[in-house]
């Protein structure tokens, strides 16, 4: 009785393990992981970083500015905002939603990336108690690889 109650218990520890790394495995998969150049005093860049981190997103901070990555990464001038980051291939300008970043890398457009030019007030990190409140309309563009946009959510 000892011999089949140590594989009982051999076979359950077993399985545990194997079940503890299936998920393991599924979570680092969830995980996105986001690459992202702001100013280092910049503090709306800050609060949208916090933004995107409770929506479960993993992000390294580049202190560094982000105009020559902007550049590198051939995001037009005419879509700059305070913040660029790079996120599995797509570039994301300025103050996205999580939400909207979460749709492109489940819709996997063919595109450059998105984009909130400016700091429109009310978007993520332009929305703390600093603003009273005030939110204006704007557009998160889905911008295309030939330097066009389209409008990808709209935000009244």
């Amino acid at each position: 009785m000892n011999s089949i109650s140590n594989r009982r218990r051999l076979l359950l520890t077993s399985a545990a393990l194997l079940t503890l790394s299936f998920t393991r495995l599924s979570y680092a998969q969830s995980v996105k992981t986001m690459e992202v150049w702001k100013d280092p005093s910049c503090g709306c860049c800050k609060h949208w970083i916090e933004h995107v981190e409770k929506s479960g997103f993993k992000v390294t901070v580049n202190d560094t500015g982000n105009n020559a990555i902007r550049a590198r990464l051939h995001m037009p001038q005419k879509f700059a905002s305070c913040h660029t980051a790079l996120i599995e291939g797509y570039v994301i300008e300025g103050h996205v939603p999580a939400k909207d970043i979460l749709r492109l890398l489940k819709t996997r457009p063919d595109a450059l990336g998105l984009a909130v030019p400016g700091m429109k007030v009310g978007s993520p990190g332009m929305d703390g108690p600093t603003y009273n409140g005030r939110s204006d309309p704007y557009d998160v563009l889905l911008v295309l690889k030939n330097g066009d946009s389209r409008v990808f959510q709209s935000y009244a």
